[in-house]
């Protein structure tokens, strides 16, 4: 189990039997399967019935449903920003910054739950990592942006929504996304933040 998961299910290091242990973490995959298929309104049972076992296992090991979900959204949103820190100490701007961002959209687009709540749907308590996340974002982008490998003329704030925009709907205009096609969305995304001199500032 990753840390807010962890501490959230282990309090102070908590050693459980081993069959205790085994439930929490089907539960840990079942709920991490559940946030990623169907978002953030799952339920205790669809989470039960994944992992395998009873509600009565399910409200003895985890506090609350969102809780839970909290933890484990938040164990993703720390990944991503210490992607986000490792990439603004790498040695080549564009391709950290190129790096970072193909992660960013992987994980937004693999995950339902990720999405909604990096969207600010729902309820969960998840304000502090997501403060956190956009920092070092902003961080790396203006960092990037000094080292002339991203568009000075682009306000940071608007490439994570940019980014945002490479998940696809599943159809438009009668034509069926292809299962990467954030990728090519990505790419085509990439190359017009990176600057170059055919590239005219926006507004011009």
């Amino acid at each position: 189990m990753t840390a807010a998961v962890n501490a959230l299910l282990a309090p102070g290091g908590t050693r459980l039997r081993a069959d205790a242990q085994r439930n929490v973490e089907r539960l840990v995959a079942a709920a991490r399967a559940a946030l990623d298929e169907e978002g953030i309104d799952v339920t205790t049972r669809d989470i039960a019935r994944r992992a395998g076992v009873g509600l009565g296992t399910l409200y003895r090991r985890v506090p609350s449903l969102n809780a839970l979900l909290a933890a484990i959204l938040i164990d993703t949103i720390d990944e991503m920003t210490e992607l986000a820190v490792r990439a603004r100490d790498a040695g080549d701007p564009w391709r950290a910054f190129a790096d970072f961002a193909e992660a960013f959209v992987q994980l937004r687009a693999s995950s339902c739950g990720l999405h909604a709540a990096l969207s600010g749907s729902g309820e969960l308590d998840l304000g502090r990592h997501v403060d956190l996340l956009r920092q070092e974002v902003s961080r790396l982008i203006q960092h990037a942006q000094a080292a002339g490998a991203v568009r000075e003329d682009v306000d940071w704030r608007d490439i994570p929504f940019v980014l945002a925009t490479a998940i696809p709907a599943d159809h438009t205009i009668g034509l069926t996304a292809k299962p990467d096609q954030w990728r090519h969305n990505l790419g085509i995304i990439l190359s017009g933040l990176r600057p170059t001199r055919d590239t005219p500032a926006l507004g011009a």
